[in-house]
């Protein structure tokens, strides 16, 4: 007999599906004439239909309905969102671009995530009560790191393609994946410090032979297998605390990620290209291989203890060192990665939106919270985290970063989002819970779960909107779209929607301008339109499949787009 199962599987499936076909009858004009992206929508529907106000997603009623269950949901979730995702945007950099731009990412990794790190904790400081400096460069280092899918969104979405030159759009990228796996040691360190600080009764139970030097580094080699269990004061002093910073996070976490994830993204290269010699690979198995490699990878580094962020990164990037695998999935005109991104962001972002601390956000008597002080906060989270880092460094950048425009740019469009709800859950794992430590790791663990989502969701927003507002500043002033460094599209359908920043050359093609995705820094190029397209080394050049320009017919229909380009262009 026919029966109502309204259960939280089918209450969450039919939502999702929901958004996502209605967010999809209207994604063109939500996109690239709205510029809103996923992020913002979906987080407001998470919202709405979450806890706070309609109750249908709630996550405590998921599975066994657990009290403590919503932690580890939360970042498996954000492990898997970000990891794959990663990997996707390793791939999609020119070949070799860490090689190339190993200048430009040594600064983005070190001066600036530093200055970042003790600006964001400054602002911290000065708007969070009850918290001491340690406790407050704990919080700081979840938000230091720019998440790498917001800032995908934004190096790679249609307001770029029409406004933002693509060495910055790259670097942009490039710093976003690597940065947010790159946040361990600014987080260990803090954590290192406050766990072995030396306190009365700090320690008792540790061994006194970490008190020297030498003692620090035995000790940090005989507890590396059971440091995942060991939270609150252990003792030791500064020497241990530097020992296993030095130990546990450079080495195992930093630097075996950065080996793991090389081998295992250069010899799946190795492996997928000996399989399409022999045409054993079928479509799409080919294109979903960096999805495959994402799991694989943060399954894997779960399992072993380090870092499975950066090492999905430096994967997509060994993936395609040498550009093949770029330009094979160009071929296939693979629209399957970017599809993959899409529903991760849409289920990702809805599950935020479902679990804000709306109750957390405003408590006097408790952490001190209140939304004044959150206001504050965003407002100088947003003003000085990371626009003065990059004023300071980007003159060492230029041919990323090419005046200060760019760098007001970069330095702005900074997000936080995922990354730090990641950063949020993984540190709840590393001190005790809520009344089970001393005063200052009580007060950290009731404040940092506010302070990180709050800045999360003013970050989607503001950044969110900002891309629009940008664009009704450029409109008004008539700043003109980049057409330069153009390509030919092939077209998919007569249905498809016209590209950002792109014009129709005839029935078949698209030319587009300023696109994101290149194999290899050199390429032969499209019409360079504008003031530069008189210059001798700049004439008309196309790039063609070999034996395209064989017939007068193909002659004459590049000759028809060449015209209809020029024409665009003036």
């Amino acid at each position: 007999m026919p029966s109502l199962d309204v259960s939280e599987l089918n209450i969450v499936l039919s939502i999702l599906g929901a958004f996502i076909i209605l967010y999809g009858l209207i994604s063109v004009k939500i996109k690239r004439q709205w510029y809103l992206g996923e992020a913002l929508p979906a987080v407001a529907l998470g919202i709405l239909l979450g806890p706070i106000a309609a109750k249908f997603l709630d996550n405590s009623r998921w599975g066994s309905g657990g009290a403590d269950q919503q932690n580890p949901i939360t970042l498996g979730i954000m492990r898997v969102m970000i990891g794959l995702q990663l990997v996707i945007a390793g791939f999609q950099l020119p070949a070799k671009y860490q090689q190339l731009r190993w200048k430009e990412m040594l600064i983005c990794l070190l001066p600036v995530m530093t200055i970042m790190w003790l600006c964001t904790t400054l602002c911290i400081l000065a708007t969070v009560p009850k918290i001491t400096l340690l406790a407050a460069l704990v919080v700081g280092s979840c938000v230091t790191c720019t998440d790498p899918i917001l800032s995908q969104a934004i190096a790679k979405g249609p307001f770029a393609d029409r406004f933002v030159a693509r060495p910055l759009r790259e670097i942009i990228s490039s710093e976003a994946g690597a940065n947010d796996g790159f946040g361990f040691p600014f987080l260990m360190l803090a954590v290192y410090l406050i766990r072995h600080a030396d306190i009365p009764g700090a320690g008792e139970h540790t061994s006194e032979a970490a008190v020297n030097a030498t003692g620090a580094v035995i000790e940090a080699v005989k507890a590396l297998a059971t440091r995942e269990e060991e939270v609150g004061r252990l003792g030791g002093g500064i020497g241990v605390a530097l020992a296993n910073w030095g130990l546990e996070t450079w080495l195992y976490i930093v630097l075996l990620s950065v080996v793991y994830g090389a081998v295992v993204g250069y010899g799946g290269d190795k492996i997928i290209r000996f399989a399409l010699r022999r045409r054993w690979v079928d479509e799409e198995s080919y294109l979903l291989f960096p999805t495959a490699l994402g799991l694989f990878l943060v399954g894997t580094c779960g399992a072993i203890g380090t870092d499975d962020l950066l090492a999905c990164f430096v994967a997509g990037n060994a993936l395609n060192w040498d550009g093949q695998y770029l330009a094979e999935t160009e071929k296939r005109h693979d629209e399957v990665n970017s599809s993959v991104d899409v529903l991760l962001n849409f289920g990702g972002f809805m599950f935020i939106g479902t679990v804000m601390p709306w109750d957390q956000f405003h408590d006097p008597q408790g952490t001190g919270l209140t939304y004044p002080r959150l206001v504050a906060l965003g407002m100088l989270i947003l003003a000085f985290r990371r626009i003065p880092a990059i004023l300071i460094t980007y003159k060492f950048m230029p041919n990323v970063c090419k005046n200060l425009s760019e760098a007001f740019f970069m330095g702005y469009f900074g997000p936080i989002g995922a990354g730090a709800v990641f950063y949020l859950e993984h540190t709840r794992h590393l001190f005790p819970e809520i009344g089970k430590g001393d005063e200052e790791e009580t007060n950290l663990m009731k404040a940092i779960g506010p302070v990180v989502y709050w800045l999360v969701l003013f970050s989607i927003v503001v950044h969110g909107l900002s891309i629009p507002a940008l664009n009704l500043i450029y409109t008004y002033y008539g700043v003109q779209p980049i057409q330069e460094d153009a390509v030919e599209l092939k077209r998919k359908s007569i249905h498809v929607a016209t590209p950002a920043n792109a014009i129709e050359g005839d029935k078949e093609t698209f030319i587009a301008y300023n696109r994101f995705s290149r194999q290899v820094f050199s390429q032969d190029e499209l019409p360079i339109l504008g003031r530069e397209a008189d210059k001798p080394s700049n004439r008309l050049s196309w790039r063609l499949d070999p034996g395209d320009t064989d017939s007068i017919d193909e002659e004459k229909r590049i000759a028809t787009i060449r015209s209809r380009a020029l024409g665009y262009a003036k």
